[in-house]
């Protein structure tokens, strides 16, 4: 299946393609390779999943912010390219967890959106390398910021 048909068999909703907040490009097509700015677990109504994990939410909270911040960069893609079935990779996911300083699962929360890719991608094409880091704070207390890049198609 393809990555189109592989979200719609997901049966999960994207929000609208989150407009920058700042100054800068929610996403950027350089040669063979698209990058994705930060991203915060935009919902479809077009809030935010806010809350500082292992305080004001826990960990099960933590991960689904991370999931709905995939699908907001999910958004992002189709709106810049019109298709998933434009990407053929991920290569790289930098996810940051606003969460208390005792808290240690960060790679755990962000497996929220590292799982969707794989399940969209495949495990092959889902997966790049990754980094997950604890932040003492987020803009908009969101639990959440994820950016990415892909490699597109031919």
């Amino acid at each position: 299946m393809s990555p189109e048909q592989n979200f719609q068999a997901l049966n999960l909703q994207l929000p609208p393609a989150p407009a920058p907040k700042g100054v800068y490009k929610p996403s950027l097509i350089v040669g063979n390779m698209i990058y994705v700015s930060g991203h915060g677990p935009y919902k479809p109504d077009d809030t935010l999943m806010v809350g500082r994990v292992g305080s004001e939410v826990d960990m099960e909270a933590g991960i689904a912010a991370a999931q709905q911040t995939g699908l907001a960069i999910l958004a992002t893609l189709k709106a810049a390219l019109g298709s998933l079935d434009r990407v053929k990779r991920v290569v790289k996911v930098l996810g940051m967890v606003n969460a208390v300083e005792t808290f240690g699962e960060h790679p755990k929360v962000i497996n929220g959106c590292s799982e969707l890719f794989a399940k969209i991608w495949g495990e092959e094409n889902g997966v790049g390398v990754r980094s997950a880091v604890g932040m003492g704070s987020l803009p908009g207390n969101i639990s959440v910021e994820i950016e990415a890049m892909f490699e597109l198609a031919d």
